[in-house]
């Protein structure tokens, strides 16, 4: 036992003005087994004792582990992530754009764009959707049957209607560098002839008054590319686990005012669902062709019209569309697995975002329930309340179900990371793929 010696505060006078005894704080580390363990004074007792009158005070001590004030340490940190994430949060959902649904009728050709393979669960009430747009003088619905092996090419050909323009394709293989979407997408805008493009993912339902307020909202605030994010509709348990993530992890991190004022390409959140672009703008750029060979290519498209010095947008589409992006744990697992290894910019990225992540919803929760310390249960509740109250904001904002899902953030955090490893695990093998083809 090594003691430290300090001198302590003055001791009190007695009644007679005369001071008692000096005295001094001590400081022990007591050294065990080459590990040290730090002594420090017990709750409501003091380290030391008094030297006023013959009574005797035994050192009373309680012994704090590394490993406490390592725990207690993390605790903290995630808290403060989540803390922040959260008032973050309030602050980008008052600067979140939501398209309006009375806007003002337009006079421009709108081209609506719907690359479609093995959708024959969705595609004619997506199509049918697409067709009953209102506010819009003119447009078209062009929709692409990449080659389905399914009954979607039947489907397409029994809807009747002068503006909706069937092509079809994708049987062979795919030119050298190009992915499938990409490929679809970059062959539906050679044959659109709208001054704005609207791509459509063929398991959305857009309501009539979507296409309108997109444009709208383009035109008010001189954007080349708005990205309106569907209401993401969720049903089976990984789907309510993953899904709200979707829209959460953008709306709650991503500065929107300075997104949206920015051209700096690491702002960019956006969904290949909903996608509004200024035709001459997304020509200009290249269109699809430069992001060919990209897995997220939604995002990586924003990025392109921001390095070409174009403004973009992020906004609220919830009102505008809806969809069910996977249909049971299966196809959650497959469609997140073949992109989320692309996603943060390679392995260092996903290690640095996941472990920010964990650290954030995961250790406070954890901690609040297993730790027995009780400042460090007190910071592992603020962390845990901190995540659900950001879960639950962007929920409720965004017309999807907040409770009791919001209370579930840490597992859904849980659930995301084993999804990052199951992505880099397959992409590393060389197994990912998605509808018949290898990505």
């Amino acid at each position: 036992m090594r003691p430290h010696v300090s001198p302590g505060p003055p001791p009190p006078k007695d009644r007679e003005g005369r001071r008692a005894h000096p005295h001094a704080v001590v400081g022990l580390c007591l050294e065990c087994a080459g590990s040290p363990r730090l002594l420090r004074r017990a709750r409501g007792g003091a380290l030391g004792r008094h030297l006023h009158g013959r009574g005797r005070h035994p050192v009373v001590v309680a012994q704090l582990e590394p490993a406490s004030v390592v725990i207690r340490a993390l605790t903290a940190v995630g808290a403060g992530i989540a803390v922040a994430i959260t008032g973050h949060t309030v602050v980008n959902l008052r600067a979140l754009r939501t398209p309006r649904r009375d806007s003002t009728p337009r006079s421009e050709r709108v081209s609506l764009l719907i690359p479609a393979r093995n959708e024959q669960a969705h595609i004619e009430q997506t199509v049918r959707s697409a067709l009953a747009q209102e506010g819009v003088d003119e447009f078209e619905v062009l929709v692409l049957d990449d080659g389905s092996t399914d009954a979607t090419g039947e489907i397409l050909a029994s809807i009747d209607d002068p503006r909706l323009t069937i092509m079809t394709g994708g049987q062979g293989s795919l030119p050298p560098g190009w992915l499938g979407k990409p490929w679809a997408c970059a062959r539906l805008a050679r044959r659109a002839e709208g001054s704005v493009l609207v791509f459509v993912d063929a398991d959305v339902r857009l309501e009539p008054w979507a296409a309108r307020a997109a444009l709208a909202e383009m035109r008010a605030g001189s954007f080349a590319l708005v990205a309106p994010y569907p209401r993401q509709v969720a049903s089976s348990w990984l789907e309510r686990l993953v899904q709200p993530l979707v829209t959460w992890s953008w709306a709650s991190t991503l500065p929107l005012g300075w997104a949206e004022r920015s051209h700096r390409p690491s702002l960019s959140a956006a969904n290949g669902q909903f996608i509004a672009v200024d035709a001459g703008a997304y020509r200009s750029v290249g269109g699809h062709a430069c992001v060919r060979g990209e897995i997220v290519e939604d995002v990586a498209l924003m990025r392109a019209f921001k390095n070409a010095g174009h403004l973009t947008a992020t906004v609220d589409g919830s009102s505008l569309a809806q969809c069910r992006m996977y249909e049971g744990a299966g196809q959650v697992a497959d469609g997140y697995a073949k992109s989320l290894w692309s996603a943060f910019g390679g392995p260092a990225g996903s290690v640095a975002v996941n472990a920010i992540l964990l650290t954030a919803y995961v250790v406070p929760p954890a901690a609040m329930f297993a730790s027995r310390d009780r400042r460090t249960r007190a910071l592992g509740f603020a962390g845990y309340a901190a995540g659900v109250s950001s879960r639950a904001l962007v929920a409720r904002r965004t017309g999807e179900r907040v409770w009791p899902d919001a209370a579930a953030q840490p597992a859904s955090i849980l659930a995301f990371a084993a999804l990052n490893a199951v992505s880099w695990s397959r992409h590393l093998r060389g197994t990912n793929s998605w509808k018949g083809r290898p990505v």
